[in-house]
């Protein structure tokens, strides 16, 4: 696996020979500094990858940005240096890199045995002449293409995916929630009576992080509660509606309380189809219209067949609305909650006419000055952990972001569940005091929606 750590925990004495890594296009749309994070060793960047990745720098999408990113820093690092020839990355334990023009091979050749020049068999056929150039040093692939790692191993070449960023096991990936049984009358009491009770009464495994919320029980009573890291007490959770949708289970009760948070600015919400994630993103966000200058909504547009969303035919709006109908969808339930002349539905509608209320797709957000925003982020499965980095470096003050979706959905081909922004953010923020997290597992659409996600 490739960490930035790898090479540093390596003891004096027995040290491994030096390696070379063989960079693919898909590393660079991920990560634009990922060559920075081989820590000693070489790269090597195939000349074909160069090409790729101009053709990438035009757009507005993240992976153009990354392109623009990586060729500026290829150019500073250069300088007047020739880079067919090493050229060494600054900074204290960095190695060095250089651009593969020729990969003249002499043993298997990828581009003979697969019967095509297209790039991804060239750049296999740069790592199999590396490979033979340097039969001391350990050569290794690195790519987020799955199919692109797999003809390598078939021919010889060690490949890994670049792992930088990605969640070790999933399967562990904190939930924000537990349920505890056999807990004492005490603090069940203290909760139920004063809204407050002591952590210290809690089983002695149990250490909760800030914003953790818990299901608290015994044969006769329950209790929802939230772990306050600052006060250092378990307070009560009350479920409450929010512009009319109500918390039809324990786990949304946790999310509605944690939208309600003023003081909690980031908050993560995974879950499958149905569980209400965006609904309940979506309704806290309306309710709490008089706190915030305006509510974004926005989503990763990912267009079907891979082909940019220029090939539909339109307007811009035309073009964008497919990506952003079930946004809409959750809106017009919304409204559904109140008869049609209730002042609510007028409400919501002179939001939307205002633009109190903004529905756009990420890329139109890039550049906007997030100060005092509800914003939510739909589909957040979709984003590298780069793009989420940059969504919240952009909050100004009094400004919350949630950031929604499903971890085991993956639309795009270079992230898979433990690779994408959402896991990333919420393995990595867990403990924050401005953070809470929660895992909506049971689906709430319909008895249909729920037989579809269980059996097929």
């Amino acid at each position: 696996m490739v960490r930035k750590s790898s090479a540093r925990k390596k003891k004096a004495g027995n040290e491994e020979p030096g390696k070379i890594f063989v960079i693919d296009t898909s590393v660079i749309l991920y990560d634009s500094n990922a060559i920075n994070n081989f820590d000693e060793h070489s790269i090597v960047i195939p000349i074909q990858v160069l090409e790729e990745v101009d053709n990438f720098k035009k757009g507005n999408e993240t992976k153009n940005f990354e392109a623009r990113e990586f060729i500026r820093f290829v150019d500073q690092v250069a300088q007047n240096q020739l880079i067919n020839d090493w050229v060494p990355l600054n900074g204290a334990g960095k190695g060095k890199f250089k651009v593969a023009l020729t990969h003249d091979v002499k043993g298997v050749d990828a581009v003979r045995v697969l019967g095509d020049k297209k790039y991804d068999n060239q750049i296999l056929n740069c790592a199999l002449s590396t490979q033979e150039a340097n039969p001391d040093k350990k050569v290794i692939l690195v790519s987020k293409d799955i199919c692109l790692r797999l003809k390598a191993k078939a021919l010889n070449i060690q490949a890994e995916d670049y792992e930088t960023g990605k969640v070790k096991d999933v399967s562990k990936l904190y939930k924000g929630h537990q349920s505890i049984d056999r807990i004492s009358e005490t603090l069940l009491d203290s909760l139920f009576n004063k809204g407050f009770g002591d952590p210290e009464l809690l089983p002695k495994k149990v250490k909760p992080v800030a914003n953790e919320y818990f299901v608290l029980r015994n044969a006769k009573k329950s209790v929802l509660a939230r772990y306050d890291a600052l006060e250092q007490m378990l307070v009560r959770v009350k479920p409450e509606p929010a512009f009319g949708i109500k918390a039809l289970n324990a786990e949304q009760s946790f999310a509605l309380d944690a939208l309600a948070n003023p003081s909690i600015k980031l908050i993560t919400i995974q879950g499958k189809a149905g569980t209400g994630k965006t609904l309940l993103a979506l309704a806290s966000a309306i309710e709490q219209r008089r706190d915030y200058r305006q509510i974004f909504v926005s989503r990763p547009v990912i267009p079907l067949s891979n082909k940019d969303i220029g090939y539909l035919p339109g307007d811009i709006k035309s073009k964008l609305d497919p990506y952003m109908q079930s946004i809409w969808d959750n809106l017009n339930y919304i409204k559904s909650q109140f008869r049609n002349t209730d002042k609510n539905v007028q409400r919501i509608k002179e939001m939307v006419d205002n633009e109190k209320i903004a529905i756009s797709p990420l890329a139109y957000i890039r550049g906007r000055s997030l100060v005092k925003i509800f914003f939510i982020v739909d589909e957040a499965q979709n984003l590298t952990p780069h793009e989420v980095k940059t969504i919240i470096s952009r909050a100004g003050d009094d400004t919350k972001i949630v950031f929604a979706g499903d971890i085991h959905q993956i639309d795009t081909p270079y992230l898979d569940s433990e690779s994408n922004g959402l896991s990333y953010l919420i393995d990595k923020v867990k403990g924050s005091p401005l953070f809470a997290h929660i895992a909506l597992e049971k689906g709430e659409r319909s008895d249909l929606a729920n037989l579809a996600n269980e059996h097929l």
